[in-house]
C-alpha cells in the first residue's frame, strides 16, 4: 500500500450552467512544492488524520507488465501503468473536490494486486493496459474485487494490437462467456449521473498539440465500453483510442484544446459518480 506525496494541484475549475469545464487558476501552496529528489512514498498522509478517513479514495493500479508487451513512457517511478502519474491523478482530484459534493480524499493512492488492500479502494484507474499481465492470485483478487462491487476504468491504448493484449489480461480475470464487452451508447445511464455527456468524441493526448492528430497507432475511431456483472452493473468502463488521462494532465496548458479537457473531465466524474451509487 503505497500513499503519495501530493504534487501542488495544477489547475482548478469552474463550471456554469451549460458551461463547460475552465482552468481558471494555479495553485502551488508553498508547503506542497517538492523536488523530484523527495520520496513519493511516505508512509503517512501530509494532510495528517484530519484526512484519512473519506467517503471516496482515488486509486491506480500497479500492474505486472507482460514481457515483450511494448507499453508507453512510465512516470516517476517507471513502468506503463505509471504514465501520466502523479499529475493527471492529482488535477482529476482537484476537479473532482471542487465540482461536486463528494468527500473524496485529497491525494492520489497506486494499489497493486500483491495483497487485499485494494478492497479499501470503490474505484481503480489503469492505463496502457495492452502491457498488463496478472498471475493467477493476482486475476483472482481484481475478478473478486470487481465482482464484490468495486469500478475499474481503463485508459491510454490504442489500436487493434493494444486492444487484443488488452483482452488477453482482461480474459484472465473475467472470462468472456460470461462477461462480454459491450459497447456504451450516448444514453446509457452511466454518462447521465452528475453531467449529462449525450454525444461524445475522440479525446487525445498532448500528442494532438503537435500532430494535429486525435488518434494513435490505427486508433481511428473512439471506443466506449464496458464490461457489465450479471445483475447489469457496468464494473469496467473502457477508454480504448483515447487517453482521457493525458487531458487532465494538460487541461492547465494554453495550447491543449479545451473541448477535449472538458470532456475528460466531465466522464472521468461521471465514472466516479457511477461507481460510488451503483
Amino acid at each position: 500500500l503505497m500513499k503519495l506525496v501530493p504534487r501542488p494541484p495544477v489547475v482548478l475549475l469552474v463550471v456554469g450552467l451549460g458551461a463547460g469545464l475552465t482552468p481558471f487558476a494555479t495553485v502551488r501552496p508553498a508547503q506542497y512544492q517538492i523536488s523530484r529528489a523527495q520520496s513519493f512514498y511516505p508512509s503517512e498522509s501530509p494532510y495528517g488524520n484530519a484526512d484519512a478517513k473519506h467517503e471516496f479514495a482515488w486509486s491506480r493500479l500497479q500492474y505486472r507488465q507482460a514481457t515483450g508487451v511494448v507499453g508507453g513512457f512510465g512516470g516517476l517511478r517507471g513502468g506503463s501503468w505509471s504514465r501520466d502519474y502523479p499529475k493527471a491523478d492529482i488535477t482529476f482530484l482537484a476537479a473532482l473536490r471542487r465540482l461536486t459534493r463528494v468527500d473524496a480524499r485529497s491525494y492520489q493512492q497506486v494499489v497493486n494486486l500483491a495483497s487485499d488492500d485494494i478492497f479499501n479502494y470503490p474505484f481503480v484507474y489503469a492505463v496502457q493496459v495492452q502491457a498488463w499481465t496478472f498471475k493467477d492470485d493476482e486475476a483472482a483478487r481484481l475478478r473478486e474485487y470487481l465482482l464484490r462491487g468495486g469500478f475499474l476504468m481503463v485508459d491510454d491504448f490504442h489500436g487493434t494490437v493494444d486492444w487484443e493484449n488488452f483482452l488477453r489480461g482482461m480474459r484472465a480475470v473475467l472470462p468472456a462467456d460470461r462477461y462480454p464487452v459491450t459497447d456504451l451508447a450516448d444514453g446509457d445511464e452511466i454518462f447521465h449521473v452528475l453531467y449529462d455527456i449525450g454525444k461524445r468524441f475522440q479525446v487525445p493526448g498532448e500528442q494532438y498539440v503537435a500532430t494535429g492528430r486525435t488518434y494513435e497507432k490505427d486508433g481511428y475511431v473512439d471506443k466506449w465500453r464496458a464490461i457489465r456483472d450479471e445483475k447489469g452493473r457496468v464494473i469496467v468502463a473502457i477508454c480504448h483510442n483515447m487517453h482521457l488521462g493525458d487531458a487532465w494532465e494538460w487541461a492547465d496548458s494554453a495550447d491543449y484544446p479545451e473541448p477535449f479537457a472538458s470532456m475528460a473531465f466531465r466522464v472521468g466524474i461521471d465514472y466516479v459518480m457511477y461507481s460510488m451509487t451503483h
